[in-house]
């Protein structure tokens, strides 16, 4: 379900963290009901970009929301060792009545809800994290690699229902990877940063090798992203 118009212009963003330059001058714009991959080297400023987004950092710019943007956010690498918490407990928490039907949409059977959260498979966790993060319905969702950890299949799975959530519900996805298939397979937009912006536009057009050693910086890596690593 794709919708016109605008969910978020971001406008000569800069990040200094500890006399640090992380991110400097990063202008884009994200289209409604879109999937936005969001790539490039360690220390390019992914994560940080994110914290921007929500608040988290001081920044200087301007970045501008749709009106009543409602956001959910999915961290990298949440620890729940020792979460003494069920499913269920753990969901409540946003005090919400769908339960049964985010699991449904996340694939999940309504016997997970018993279930400790610290004893979950890494793919039945992240799950869980994602319905924790649209439980409440929100406009845009922000995930950090959120197939870290998770096995080969699980991944799959998981963007493949990233990708029916954005059809089904014309949500807006940012979702930072560093797979070159989850880019040209469930991605309509890259977005490549190394501090600045070094490449926006159509996820087609990442797939050109020229391209790839630009966003990445070298041949090896290059060769790594593109076997899907």
């Amino acid at each position: 379900m794709k919708s016109h118009g605008w969910m978020l212009d971001v406008s000569d963003l800069s990040v200094k963290l500890r006399g640090v330059q992380i991110l400097d001058n990063v202008s884009f714009k994200i289209k409604k009901g879109t999937t936005v991959a969001i790539i490039g080297p360690n220390g390019a400023g992914k994560t940080t970009l994110f914290k921007a987004l929500l608040k988290l950092v001081p920044y200087k710019g301007k970045i501008t929301w749709n009106k009543k943007v409602k956001i959910g956010y999915v961290p990298q690498n949440l620890s729940i060792s020792g979460m003494p918490l069920s499913v269920r407990e753990f969901l409540l928490f946003k005090h919400a009545e769908n339960i049964e039907e985010t699991l449904e949409l996340v694939g999940l059977e309504n016997e997970v809800l018993d279930k400790r959260v610290d004893v979950l498979s890494g793919g039945e966790f992240q799950k869980v994290l994602i319905a924790w993060a649209i439980i409440d319905k929100p406009d845009m969702l922000l995930f950090d690699e959120p197939t870290t950890g998770v096995d080969v299949g699980s991944e799959e799975i998981i963007y493949e229902m990233l990708n029916r959530l954005e059809r089904e519900t014309g949500m807006t996805i940012l979702l930072i990877t560093h797979s070159l298939h989850v880019i040209k397979h469930y991605s309509d937009y890259v977005l490549a940063l190394d501090k600045d912006v070094t490449f926006f536009g159509e996820s087609r057009k990442i797939a050109e090798p020229s391209l790839l050693k630009d966003v990445y910086g070298s041949h090896s890596l290059f060769e790594h992203h593109r076997h899907g690593a």
